[in-house]
């Protein structure tokens, strides 16, 4: 599952393609994604400006000069690929680091820009899905109102995040992946944010003192900033928008590193996997605490 930097990643690489452009001609090619498509979706599209792109924890939102907002979820495979006038080489908002091949029967939804662009949206999962919101509703939307603050915005800090946390029992790692405490974060960064910061995933949340709050709050951005600026993770199943390999997987610390040394200066511990609520966690035992 696509993972706040890699959203980012594919928004950032969209942006400059769909922002100000209009929506001539919009292809529905199947009733449904992973839920059923808006009613009257193309209609509610076609002949709409695109005003800005936005994301909110792992949704892309396209802003319409309706007043409406396309919200777009990319599931487990989906994907958006760019496609200029006739002659020039399609891109990507980043490239696969294991290509799977792309097939055009999984090619759900296409938009037509004025441009001479159109975007194509790929699935062949189908776990991604896309929705309509009305004017004034994004913050009352069931998949957006209870939302936690972004990890990356400036209202996160040591203090929200100890707020977020404060009298919690659930495990650590738990706990942050939590929507309603942090917004998008996901597996892969906080086991990468957690060894960073030396917490175990595992202690209860609310044990946390101020000042590991202020180093964990500080590694949860950093983390999420590197990422971004490489372009995401570049995992199976995951694509950006221009065309680059994302390299950051290559800077793993911990996340699928089992059996390798810790990366933590002087310690002499090596990465464990252990299955928690489902999700695979990495860490170091001897440094993490």
């Amino acid at each position: 599952m696509p993972e706040l930097p890699e959203v980012e990643t594919v928004r950032r690489g969209l942006e400059p393609v769909m922002a100000g452009a209009t929506l001539l001609h919009v292809e529905q090619r199947r009733a449904n994604l992973r839920f059923d498509f808006p009613a009257d979706f193309v209609a509610r599209l076609e002949g709409r400006t695109i005003t800005a792109l936005d994301r909110r924890a792992k949704y892309l939102l396209v802003a319409l000069d309706s007043g409406e907002a396309l919200m777009i979820h990319l599931g487990m495979s989906g994907r958006m690929t760019i496609h200029p006038p006739d002659g020039q080489t399609s891109t990507e908002p980043g490239d696969f680091h294991h290509r799977q091949a792309h097939y055009a029967k999984h090619d759900h939804v296409v938009f037509h820009l004025s441009n001479n662009h159109h975007v194509i949206y790929n699935d062949p999962r189908r776990f991604g899905f896309m929705d309509l919101i009305g004017k004034g509703e994004l913050a009352t939307h069931p998949l957006l109102r209870d939302l936690g603050p972004e990890p990356l915005g400036n209202s996160f800090d040591a203090g929200r995040l100890a707020e977020a946390l404060s009298g919690s029992a659930a495990p650590l790692k738990s706990a942050l992946l939590d929507q309603k405490k942090i917004a998008g974060l996901g597996n892969i960064y906080v086991c990468e944010a957690l060894h960073r910061a030396g917490l175990s995933p595992f202690r209860p949340a609310g044990t946390l003192d101020r000042h590991q709050c202020e180093h964990l709050a500080a590694s949860i951005r950093t983390v999420l900033q590197e990422a971004v600026a490489a372009g995401g993770s570049t995992l199976k199943d995951y694509a950006q928008a221009d065309g680059s390999l994302g390299y950051f997987q290559h800077a793993f610390r911990v996340y699928d590193q089992t059996g390798q040394a810790c990366p933590t200066q002087g310690c002499k511990g090596h990465i464990e996997r252990q299955v928690q609520a489902g999700r695979s966690s990495f860490f170091c035992a001897a440094c993490q605490t």
